[in-house]
């Protein structure tokens, strides 16, 4: 059996539950206290978990009493066994509510090929499930899932490297730090580092934090899976909020890899974190100014997932990211086309920027902006035209495929030859173009700069479905009243940490 098939059948059993009105997020977090236990089982590490509490014991419970045994396992384990035993249980409770239901389960789980599924991978087989819950609107589980060619992608261009301290402040269910995992294994022999470089492997480069319960369990299951990070308590996936001083927990990033969660939270406030500069109810610009100053180290380097509001918006936005082009060389933004993501209309860009080693170095490190539009005559991405890796070769044409390094001559290059190339040897046809920090600082500091003629919103026959004029219109909107806000807290008529009102 494949991973994609094993895949297909575990997700199938959800219909199992639909009679007892399970959504599908629920589904997938019963599923993996289920996993659990039989992962358990089938890889030998019964020292996991206590005697009495295991998939055996689950399984040699009388059919009709099993439910009720079920229910006691959940909560004995949130509070014994290992560290990732803890975690996985950590107010643990099932929703299924009939005991034919859980056999059906158990029945079925026991009877896959998990032979087969663990020479595979059994962490791409809880990734598989992972995508599929994220695609099904219902779920609502799209905000912490960001596209796997997309991530994928994003570490490719980082180089992550056996020295790095990789670090993603919002980790949903642990994506980014699960790619940089993949792809240091492909260009290392991790097994055969010496001991002291295997531990740091495994307990001092990977950590993430997650505020989201639910979420974060999803994400120590998955880096359990990937045998990464395991019965760990300082690194790993950490619960809490990074914009508080809970985010202190984390350690200097020399790589951060990220995706802030999109939408401003209403009625939220500022962040309480007690050593920033600037303070902002928008989240996104509070998580971008939280990394470059505080959470990347000297010399460190990121790719951030950002909404287009904090390149636009004015007042504080402004401040933001011109201390961020002061302290940091933000060398390449990346426009994403729509459609990537589980809500319509987003528009996002990724934001690759590094910092100096030299601490003192914190003025005018930014001397120019690469812009690569793929965003413009670009299809409406979804269900129906998936992103593929083949999407971003040639932007891998235009900027390398090194972004720890910049090589302006090749990129000048590469628009050189496009204008040669292009029938009206027109520029403004190219996809990549440089902006200096003179021109951006005469822009206001914005830094949402387009320039290709988009023929899809230009022809009034081919607009945009109705949900995603609206919700663009309504992320303009919001952009505009976080720039009111801020004028009036500057007039002394408002607090910053009042409540917006859309």
């Amino acid at each position: 059996m494949s991973t994609q098939d094993l895949v297909a059948k575990l997700w199938n059993l959800c219909n199992l539950l639909r009679d007892d009105g399970v959504t599908y997020h629920e589904y997938i977090n019963e599923l993996t206290y289920l996993v659990f236990l039989k992962m358990v089982d089938e890889t030998g590490t019964d020292n996991n978990i206590p005697e009495g509490y295991r998939w055996a014991d689950l399984e040699h419970y009388d059919s009709a009493t099993r439910l009720e045994e079920y229910k006691k396992l959940l909560i004995h384990l949130g509070s014994h066994g290992t560290t990732i035993t803890k975690a996985i249980y950590a107010n643990a409770s099932t929703v299924i509510r009939k005991p034919v239901t859980l056999n059906k389960l158990v029945s079925e789980i026991d009877k896959l090929d998990w032979y087969s599924a663990k020479t595979e991978g059994l962490g791409d087989m809880y990734e598989g499930l992972l995508e599929i819950n994220a695609g099904e609107k219902k779920s609502g589980a799209g905000q912490y899932f960001t596209p796997r060619v997309l991530i994928n992608a994003m570490v490719e261009l980082m180089k992550p490297n056996l020295d790095d301290v990789i670090v993603d402040p919002t980790a949903g269910t642990g994506g980014f730090l699960i790619s940089a995992h993949h792809y240091l294994k492909q260009h290392n022999d991790i097994e055969s580092l010496e001991p002291d470089a295997y531990d740091k492997y495994q307990h001092k480069t990977f950590y993430g934090m997650e505020l989201v319960p639910d979420t974060r369990r999803l994400a120590m299951m998955n880096l359990m899976l990937h045998d990464l990070a395991v019965n760990d308590d300082s690194s790993g996936i950490l619960y809490g909020d990074t914009l508080s001083n809970e985010g202190k927990a984390l350690p200097p990033a020399s790589l951060i890899l990220a995706n802030p969660p999109f939408g401003t939270k209403q009625g939220g406030g500022v962040p309480t974190r007690d050593d920033l500069i600037t303070y902002t109810s928008n989240k996104q610009l509070a998580f971008l100014h939280l990394m470059y100053l505080r959470m990347l180290k000297p010399g460190g380097r990121a790719a951030v997932v950002l909404p287009d509001n904090v390149l636009f918006e004015g007042s504080i936005g402004q401040t933001i990211r011109k201390d961020l082009m002061e302290k940091c060389n933000l060398h390449t933004i990346l426009r994403l086309p729509t459609g990537i993501f589980y809500a319509a209309g987003v528009k996002t860009n990724v934001l690759f920027f590094s910092k100096p080693t030299d601490v003192k170095q914190d003025k005018g490190q930014t001397k120019n902006v690469w812009v690569y539009d793929m965003r413009s005559n670009m299809p409406q991405f979804g269900k129906r035209t998936v992103l593929t890796q083949a999407h971003f070769d040639e932007f891998y044409q235009a900027v390398g495929s090194d972004l720890t390094q910049v090589d302006e001559a090749a990129r000048h290059s590469f628009i050189k030859n496009h204008q040669h190339g292009s029938e009206i040897g027109n520029i403004d046809t190219c996809r990549l173009r440089c902006f200096s920090r003179e021109e951006i600082a005469k822009k206001d500091d914005v830094l949402d700069l387009a320039w290709i003629r988009d023929d899809k919103t230009e022809d009034s026959s081919n607009l945009p479905e109705p949900d995603i004029l609206i919700n663009e219109a309504l992320e303009e909107m919001a952009g505009a009243m976080h720039e009111l806000q801020a004028i009036l807290v500057e007039l002394g008529s408002a607090e910053e940490s009042d409540e917006v009102f859309l």
